[in-house]
């Protein structure tokens, strides 16, 4: 979330125009997939992930390299080689792509070790509650704060469709929460999930950031960060590291995302489609982990939304990002700008780390949808707020599985 920042707190900042609304304001993101291997199969030469450039498994273990793929790559000016051996972490501003078909996500074999993914932090700065005092539109008074409770492991049984996204910033590794979600062209075999947009995009001043990868269910069997010391890849991750082929936020978040206070924060989502670093045997994520939830963009209004449980990582203090927490509360409204869509806002005290997971809401048939998701809150925590899903966020949703609907 972001504090009123990216991974838990709102960002926002204005754009110098303002994006018509619907599909014109999707941003679709083409991703190059790579694929990492390593000499005699281990994860690392010489201490270094390796990495090899593919677009998918030609099953025979030989690696294919599209044509496309090699002219994007080119265009970019993007050695495989170096980018494996750490190239990515040149964030010069005129290598950091911004614009919304200029994201690249090269898979990394290894990269996130249980070291990595445990020492990863939010990218919170936090700023003061004041900033957003000049809210206009319909805001009710501020939530009371409800206490965020731990979700009972093993997580895959209690809340087998959340889990963390990891990512490279020019700040270092960072992490936020994220949400299995259906896909209409892959019924009960998605490979989607949704997550805030400063999770995958720094916004105004920013590009898209690196090395993005979803692990469902981290830390499953719920244990401390220092029963975590020395932990295995599979105790951290027992349903795999699942790396971005595919990101897309709205175009609004990339023009007017700011780092911190409630810029872009109505339009601060994201999708995400994703494909196994190891092999799943040919397991979708959605069958790997047993559900996915539907999306609403249809959500009632708040005065008709009896309660809403959001889901989340934070990591932040007094929280340390290695626990799974909820908050359930009904939601009141916060207006950030009157000419943006009204948003959802709950009690919670959960932290930076916890932006992007997921707001639950179950509707009148008893069935929970995936409604929004964390955005950004006080730097003081108490509560938490998300952007209302319309029809920019369907715009969004529907394109990233268009674009995977053949394969």
């Amino acid at each position: 979330m972001r504090s009123i920042r990216p991974p838990f707190t709102a960002r926002r900042g204005r754009g110098s125009r303002r994006t018509s609304p619907a599909l014109a304001a999707v941003a679709l993101v083409s991703a190059l997939a790579l694929t990492a291997t390593a000499c005699n199969g281990d994860d690392k030469a010489d201490g270094k992930p390796t990495a090899t450039a593919t677009a998918a498994s030609t099953g025979d273990g030989k690696i294919k390299i599209p044509d496309d793929l090699k002219e994007r790559l080119k265009e970019h000016g993007i050695d495989v080689d170096k980018w494996k051996d750490g190239a990515w972490k040149n964030w010069n501003r005129d290598d950091w792509l911004r614009e919304a078909n200029d994201f690249i996500n090269p898979i990394i074999k290894g990269l996130w070790d249980p070291d990595r993914m445990r020492d990863a932090d939010d990218p919170d700065k936090g700023v003061d509650d004041n900033d957003i005092s000049g809210d206009q539109g319909v805001t009710d008074p501020t939530p009371q704060p409800v206490r965020a409770q731990a979700v009972a492991p093993p997580y895959h049984t209690s809340a087998a469709a959340s889990g963390k996204v990891f990512f490279d910033s020019p700040e270092g590794t960072m992490v936020c929460s994220a949400t299995v979600v259906k896909d209409p062209a892959h019924p009960g075999k998605s490979n989607m999930i949704w997550t805030a947009g400063h999770c995958v995009h720094a916004g105004k001043k920013g590009g898209w950031y690196r090395n993005i990868a979803f692990v469902p269910s981290y830390n499953n069997a719920g244990k401390s960060a220092a029963q975590l010391e020395g932990a295995s890849r599979a105790e951290v991750a027992p349903y795999g590291v699942w790396w971005a082929d595919a990101a897309q936020t709205s175009q609004q978040w990339i023009d007017q995302g700011g780092e911190t206070g409630g810029n872009g924060a109505s339009y601060d989502f994201s999708v995400i489609h994703v494909t196994p670093e190891q092999g799943s045997d040919g397991k979708s994520l959605e069958e790997t982990v047993g559900g996915a939830l539907p999306v609403n963009f249809d959500a009632p209004a708040v005065p008709k939304v009896q309660s809403i449980t959001a889901t989340g990582y934070p990591a932040a203090a007094p929280f340390d990002g290695q626990l799974m927490y909820q908050c359930q509360d009904k939601p009141g409204r916060l207006s950030i700008d009157k000419a943006d869509p009204t948003m959802y806002r709950i009690g919670c005290t959960m932290t930076g780390g916890s932006s992007g997971g997921g707001w639950v809401e179950t509707g009148a048939d008893g069935k929970p949808a995936l409604v929004s998701n964390t955005s950004i809150g006080p730097v003081s925590s108490g509560w938490l707020a998300g952007p209302r899903l319309g029809d920019v966020a369907k715009g969004v949703y529907d394109s990233v599985s268009k674009k995977f609907a053949g394969r």
